[in-house]
């Protein structure tokens, strides 16, 4: 079975931003093929500026041990939150090698479309995360439309993550959009 970890920073807990990130998950993968934990960094704020802190090493742990990672953000001041980029500094030098990411960010216009691209996915490859596909960036007054978009968006990068993770722990959804 698959193990997925979404890693949601934004400071707002149970955001828009974590309902596209898990959204997407669902979109991608068929039911009963994952597991999934969802990491909300705002339940977590009391942690997140603490050095040491066990419960951040423990999440941390926990998402570079899975198969594939969600890392969500909404966009402030042209990139990811100031939240998520401190969970990530937790890492060692390639602290999340071997693990399939995909980037996501969300925003109330395309302005800052290309954030996930050339802000996250380079600071997951730093980590040594694999990130195969582009990322998804969300504007955020779509919503009543996000379980298409976000379909459409997984049908296109289906088969580039394919090839990455590990056929035995359970395939992608070969139906997507009328999932």
């Amino acid at each position: 079975m698959l193990k997925i970890t979404v890693v949601i920073g934004n400071p707002k807990p149970r955001s828009r931003t974590a309902q596209i990130a898990t959204t997407l998950v669902d979109k991608l993968f068929k039911p009963g093929s994952y597991t999934l934990r969802v990491i909300d960094l705002a339940d977590h704020v009391d942690h997140v500026f603490t050095w040491p802190s066990e419960e951040m090493a423990a999440l941390n742990n926990e998402a570079a041990e899975s198969d594939l990672i969600v890392v969500a953000s909404p966009t402030y001041k042209a990139t990811y939150t100031g939240l998520l980029k401190a969970f990530l500094d937790r890492y060692p030098h390639l602290g999340l090698s071997g693990v399939v990411a995909i980037p996501v960010m969300t925003g109330a216009d395309l302005r800052h479309a290309m954030g996930a691209e050339v802000h996250l996915r380079p600071l997951l490859v730093e980590l040594g995360a694999i990130v195969p596909a582009p990322g998804l960036y969300f504007v955020t007054s779509q919503m009543d439309r996000m379980p298409e978009i976000v379909a459409e968006w997984a049908v296109r990068v289906k088969s580039r993550l394919e090839s990455h993770l590990p056929a035995t722990l359970g395939g992608l959804d070969a139906d997507l959009l009328n999932a």
